[in-house]
Protein backbone atom coordinates (compact mmCIF):
# COMPACT_ATOMS: atom_id res chain seq x y z
CA UNK A 1 0.00 0.00 0.00
CA UNK A 2 1.23 3.57 -1.09
CA UNK A 3 2.23 5.94 2.17
CA UNK A 4 -0.54 8.12 0.08
CA UNK A 5 -3.18 5.83 0.77
CA UNK A 6 -2.63 5.21 4.41
CA UNK A 7 -3.24 9.26 4.88
CA UNK A 8 -6.90 9.10 4.71
CA UNK A 9 -7.42 6.13 7.39
CA UNK A 10 -4.58 8.11 9.38
CA UNK A 11 -6.48 11.45 9.12
CA UNK A 12 -9.90 9.44 9.97
CA UNK A 13 -8.23 7.51 13.39
CA UNK A 14 -6.79 10.44 14.43
CA UNK A 15 -10.56 12.12 14.21
CA UNK A 16 -11.83 9.27 16.30
CA UNK A 17 -9.22 9.75 19.00
CA UNK A 18 -10.09 13.46 18.96
CA UNK A 19 -13.70 13.03 19.43
CA UNK A 20 -13.10 10.04 22.08
CA UNK A 21 -10.81 13.01 23.88
CA UNK A 22 -13.50 15.43 23.39
CA UNK A 23 -16.24 12.90 25.44
CA UNK A 24 -14.03 12.20 27.93
CA UNK A 25 -13.10 15.65 28.54
CA UNK A 26 -16.48 16.61 28.64
CA UNK A 27 -17.08 14.52 31.49
CA UNK A 28 -14.75 15.50 33.31
CA UNK A 29 -16.23 19.15 32.69
CA UNK A 30 -19.76 17.61 34.23
CA UNK A 31 -18.18 16.51 37.00
CA UNK A 32 -15.96 19.63 37.63
CA UNK A 33 -19.47 21.96 37.45
CA UNK A 34 -21.19 19.94 40.20
CA UNK A 35 -18.41 20.05 42.23
CA UNK A 36 -19.06 24.36 41.78
CA UNK A 37 -16.67 25.41 39.50
CA UNK A 38 -18.29 26.75 36.90
CA UNK A 39 -15.94 29.11 35.37
CA UNK A 40 -13.65 26.42 35.12
CA UNK A 41 -16.59 24.64 33.49
CA UNK A 42 -17.36 27.34 31.22
CA UNK A 43 -13.73 27.86 29.72
CA UNK A 44 -13.46 24.34 28.85
CA UNK A 45 -16.78 24.24 27.30
CA UNK A 46 -15.60 27.20 25.34
CA UNK A 47 -12.44 25.13 23.71
CA UNK A 48 -14.67 22.03 23.58
CA UNK A 49 -16.91 24.32 21.02
CA UNK A 50 -13.69 24.35 18.93
CA UNK A 51 -13.73 20.74 18.05
CA UNK A 52 -18.02 20.75 17.59
CA UNK A 53 -17.58 23.79 14.98
CA UNK A 54 -14.64 22.13 12.97
CA UNK A 55 -16.25 18.22 12.82
CA UNK A 56 -18.33 18.66 10.10
CA UNK A 57 -16.04 20.04 8.21
CA UNK A 58 -13.27 17.32 9.01
CA UNK A 59 -15.99 14.86 8.48
CA UNK A 60 -16.94 15.89 4.62
CA UNK A 61 -13.18 16.12 4.30
CA UNK A 62 -12.22 12.59 5.34
CA UNK A 63 -15.32 11.49 3.24
CA UNK A 64 -13.77 13.07 -0.26
CA UNK A 65 -10.73 11.99 0.68
CA UNK A 66 -12.01 8.44 1.66
CA UNK A 67 -13.89 8.08 -1.63
CA UNK A 68 -12.21 6.21 -4.55
CA UNK A 69 -11.21 7.95 -7.59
Amino acid sequence: MPNSDLIPPLLHKLNENQLALEAAIMELTLWIEMQGSSEVGGNVRGALDVIAQNEEFINVSLKTLMTPE
